[in-house]
């Protein structure tokens, strides 16, 4: 969830750490700081609250290096302080920057404690830089001293280590937390995301659970988890700063939200430009892993759940094979009944979610063995784990909020459903025909969604002052729903909830006056007119509803419903279409509340701690 970002080079390397700094904000953090050798003395600036809050401090204490580290951090041991922001230093001597968390922390910290050791913060990570300063006191260099202190730690760590003593390297370690390296040309870098060093170089190496890395000026050395050299293959990343940065619009979510269209035609290009519904877009061997499997199995958390939901739907009507939906940290940690025959679906879009991973490695020591990533960061650690894997292709996604990445995950979990069915014999060329059709004309049904925006802005203003919401929905657009709460909660902490239409009778309809909206996704399929009888219990409890139909649905405004048409009924993939205004409204709300959108509080992008 924390931002690393690390320099070696000639030239200052400040400017890289603030820069790269910035680029990490998405992920979600309280606190930032660096930690710098300038020739002499390890100098260090942390600040609670923003990035660029930490620079101004930084720039008025002339802050200058070629050796640095530098982090954003999101509190899990201890509060929001400065005394708990990272870097940590151990004796002036020696810096440590760390994401993750390591669970013996206070066992380590007591031992440290009787070898003459204090401790100015809460942290687990101020433990890991004491440790390493004691391996190195006993003469071992730094490298060493980084491998003795990871064996005593349990739990899940990226770290970066840098030390006076031995001013021209730099210590990368990794375990259960993502950490790549970066090559330039007499200088090198550590990130814990490409975004953070994009602006210095395209080339990376990304380390392996175990990996330890000797970062220096001339070069790179690898070791893996038994310390041996070892090569780790080098690639060019395609993430382009266009895509890192806002253009002309107001919020990174907002830019991602217009960027759907162009994202979904991306994703389908292969299904386009290929034979239809081909096991090949998996990847190799798909044909015969996919054609084995009876069931399915779809691991996710948050904003991926919901996608994998609404895959249930399709999978099961389209495919007619039995599917199954779990959050990842609740799979993790119960006795599951495994079938082998059954195929693992992980869903993230970042596939560095350490609840997802974690639920995946449970999963293959329960036996199985078919799995599929569906992932929108290439070479990152669940697709690499994973026998197949199809990439969404949204580009960056930096709001913390997700959206474009919700929508291509759809629809390579729709590709997914088709191409089962299509194994099993259940997929007919004219069936087939219909479903391609139905992905062509995807993109122009979401551009249609997106310009409902001026509608949306007027509800949004009525949902500001209020403190609750409900959602509603039924079938596959239940997940819909679902999706549209959370964004809601999200970025505009108007506390809001979700249920299938028909279970408000069940309970949640006590909750319901003139003070609650009602957000009802009721597109013209065959449960519309259920949906309207759900409806109708709403406005007799005095309720106010918020209606996103369709063009072609046979209802109309009235005292009290307020409707909104989307485009057409899109039919099977109708869920992505109406994913649109709920994102919109979400947005607009948190604009009207003045909520820092890109950002909110508590939360952060990447979820790489439990």
């Amino acid at each position: 969830m924390c931002g690393i970002v690390g320099a070696i080079a000639d030239r200052d390397v400040v400017p890289v750490l603030i820069e790269g700094l910035k680029r990490l904000e998405y992920r979600g953090y309280d606190s930032a700081g660096i930690a710098v050798f300038d020739g002499q003395d390890m100098r260090r600036v942390r600040r609670t609250g923003r990035v660029s809050e930490m620079e101004a401090a930084a720039q008025a204490e002339d802050f200058h290096a070629s050796l640095g580290i530098g982090h954003t951090r999101w509190a899990t041991h201890g509060g929001v302080t400065e005394a708990n922001a990272h870097p940590h230093i151990s004796f002036g001597e020696l810096a440590v920057v760390h994401n993750g968390i390591i669970e013996n922390h206070e066992e380590q910290r007591e031992r440290l404690r009787g070898l003459g050791y204090t401790f100015e913060s809460q942290t687990d990570t101020e433990v890991i830089a004491h440790l390493i300063h004691y391996y190195q006191s006993q003469g071992r260099d730094l490298l060493v001293a980084v491998r003795f202190a990871v064996r005593e730690l349990t739990g899940a760590y990226a770290i970066a280590v840098v030390s006076k003593h031995e001013p021209g390297r730099m210590i990368a370690a990794r375990m259960g937390c993502p950490l790549l390296v970066g090559l330039g040309e007499g200088e090198n870098f550590i990130a814990s995301d490409v975004s953070a060093i994009i602006q210095s170089t395209r080339r990376v190496i990304f380390l392996e659970e175990g990996d330890t890395a000797d970062v220096r000026r001339e070069g790179v050395s690898v070791f893996d988890i038994n310390g041996e050299p070892i090569e780790r293959e080098v690639h060019v990343s395609d993430v382009s700063l266009a895509s890192l940065e806002l253009g002309p619009y107001r919020h990174f979510m907002q830019k991602e939200i217009h960027e759907q269209p162009r994202a979904i035609a991306d994703t389908i290009e292969a299904v386009m430009d290929g034979t239809g519904f081909s096991p090949a877009l998996f990847g190799a061997n798909a044909a015969q892993v996919l054609g084995a499997c009876d069931g399915v199995q779809i691991l996710a958390c948050g904003t991926s759940y919901y996608a994998g939901m609404t895959a249930r739907y399709w999978i099961e009507a389209i495919a007619g094979i039995p599917c199954s939906v779990e959050i990842a940290s609740e799979y993790r940690y119960r006795k599951a009944v495994a079938n082998p025959n059954h195929l693992i679906v992980t869903i993230s879009q970042s596939g560095e979610t350490l609840d997802t991973m974690e639920a995946l490695k449970y999963a293959k020591s329960l036996g199985h063995d078919k799995s599929l990533s569906i992932c929108n960061v290439p070479e990152s650690a669940i697709p690499r784990a994973s026998k197949l894997v199809y990439y969404t292709r949204a580009g960056a996604e930096i709001g913390v909020a997700s959206t474009k990445a919700f929508t291509t995950q759809l629809v390579a979990l729709f590709t997914l459903a088709a191409t089962l069915a299509k194994l099993q014999g259940r997929l007919s060329p004219e069936k087939e025909t219909e479903y391609l059709e139905a992905l062509r004309h995807l993109p122009g049904s979401v551009q249609h969604a997106l310009n409902l925006e001026p509608q949306i802005v007027s509800w949004a203003e009525r949902f500001a002052p209020r403190q609750h919401a409900l959602f509603l929905g039924r079938g596959v657009h239940y997940p819909i729903a679902l999706e549209g709460a959370l964004k809601l909660k999200e970025i505009s902490y108007i506390h809001a909830e979700a249920y299938p239409a028909g279970e408000l009778k069940h309970g949640p309809l006590a909750l319901v006056d003139a003070t609650m909206p009602v957000v009802v996704i009721a597109p013209n399929d065959s449960l519309l007119e259920k949906v309207k009888s759900n409806m109708q219990e709403v406005r007799a409890r005095g309720g106010e509803l918020f209606v996103f139909t369709d063009e072609d649905s046979q209802f109309g405004p009235s005292d009290g419903v307020h409707v909104i048409r989307a485009p057409r009924h899109v039919g099977v993939l109708s869920p992505v279409v109406h994913a649109i205004p709920v994102q919109l409204l979400a947005y607009h709300a948190a604009l009207a509340r003045g909520t820092d959108v890109d950002k909110p509080r508590n939360l952060a992008k990447s979820v790489t701690v439990e």
